[in-house]
C-alpha cells in the first residue's frame, strides 16, 4: 500500500483531491480512500500500485501542489539529516560574507554553479574561501545577526520530530560559526560543518580539512542509521544543492527543497510551493500535533 500526500499553502480544495484520485485511477494506480490532514493545506490518498507512475501522474495533474509519494508503512521517520544554506536558512552564508568584503557577485556565481553540480564542491569551496582572506573575523557575527534568517517551517519541523523521538542532524558544507548557532535556534540534536580558519582576528582564506561535503553528508546518514539501528526507510534527508544528492538518494525519503534542477530531478519528492512544514505533512503529522517551542 502506498500513500500520496498533496500539500498546498492554504489553497488545497476538495476538487483537487477528486481530480488527483481520478488521475491515479486513469493511470492504473488503483486509488482507495482519501482524507484531510489539515483542510485546505494537506490531504492523503491511498493507492495500491505503481508509485513512480503515481508521482509523475500527480505532478502533471496538480502542478501547483507539492506531491509526496511513498510506502504507507514507515511513513514517520526516526532520523533527519538536513542541509543548512538555502534549506534551513534563507541565504548562502558564504555569499553574504562576500558581500561584506565587496565581492558577492564573484563568489555567488561560483556558489550557484557548485550547487547546480557544474563545479567540484570542495574545489569551489576552497576557491571561494581563499577570496575571503583578510576579512575581519568580527564580520562573521555581524553577518549572522544581520543576514541569516531561519527558513519558515524549520523550527516546527525539527522540534516536532525530536518530540516524537527522532534524531535530527544539521550537516552543512558551510561553516560552524553559522551552523552551530542556527542548529541551537532551530533545535537540532547535532551540527556538523566546516571550520573557517582565523589568525590574528582575520580570516586566513582556508578551511580545516577534510572538507564537509557530499561524502560527509552521506556518511552522517549511514553512521547515524547504524547508531540507531534504523533501516533506510526510517530516514529522511532534505537539501537543495548538488552536494546533497548522495544523502537524498540514499535516505528512505529524500526531499529536494526549492532545489536546483539536478537535485529536483533525482529526489524522491520535491517541495517547491510550501515551507518546511511540508515534511511534517509528508509524515502524516497534522498541525495540531506540531511543536514549535
Amino acid at each position: 500500500m502506498f500513500i500520496a500526500t498533496l500539500i498546498a499553502p492554504g489553497t488545497l480544495a476538495g476538487s483537487d483531491i477528486s481530480a488527483a484520485s481520478d488521475a491515479l485511477r486513469d493511470a492504473g494506480c488503483a486509488p482507495g480512500g482519501n482524507q484531510w490532514l489539515d483542510e485546505g493545506f494537506a490531504a492523503d490518498i491511498l493507492f495500491d500500485a505503481e508509485p513512480e507512475l503515481a508521482r509523475e501522474t500527480l505532478e502533471m495533474a496538480c502542478p501547483a501542489i507539492d506531491i509526496v509519494v511513498q510506502p504507507l508503512a514507515g511513513r514517520a521517520k526516526a532520523l533527519l539529516i538536513a542541509d543548512m544554506d538555502s534549506t534551513m536558512i534563507t541565504v548562502e552564508c558564504i555569499d553574504e560574507l562576500a558581500d561584506y568584503a565587496g565581492i558577492k557577485p564573484q563568489i555567488a556565481e561560483i556558489t550557484e554553479r557548485a550547487m547546480r553540480g557544474e563545479l567540484d564542491f570542495e574545489a569551489a569551496l576552497d576557491a571561494r574561501v581563499a577570496l575571503l582572506k583578510g576579512l575581519d573575523e568580527a564580520v562573521i557575527e555581524q553577518c549572522l545577526a544581520e543576514r541569516v534568517a531561519i527558513m519558515p517551517g524549520a523550527v516546527p519541523l525539527i522540534r516536532t520530530m525530536r518530540a516524537r523521538g527522532a534524531l535530527t542532524i544539521l550537516v552543512s558544507g558551510g561553516f560552524t560559526r553559522f551552523a552551530q548557532p542556527v542548529a541551537k535556534i532551530i533545535g537540532f540534536d547535532r551540527a556538523i560543518a566546516n571550520v573557517l580558519e582565523v589568525a590574528d582576528g582575520m580570516l586566513t582564506g582556508t578551511v580545516t580539512k577534510p572538507i564537509v561535503g557530499s561524502d560527509t553528508k552521506l556518511q552522517t546518514l549511514l553512521n547515524a542509521s547504524a547508531e540507531m539501528g534504523l533501516k533506510a526507510e526510517q530516514t529522511l534527508a532534505v537539501g537543495d544543492g548538488a552536494n546533497d544528492l548522495a544523502m537524498i538518494k540514499r535516505a528512505g525519503l529524500g526531499i529536494a527543497y526549492r532545489a536546483k534542477p539536478i537535485v529536483a530531478a533525482a529526489a524522491a519528492a520535491r517541495i517547491g510551493h510550501n515551507d518546511l512544514t511540508a515534511l511534517l505533512y509528508a509524515q502524516g503529522i497534522a498541525k495540531a500535533d506540531w511543536v514549535s517551542a
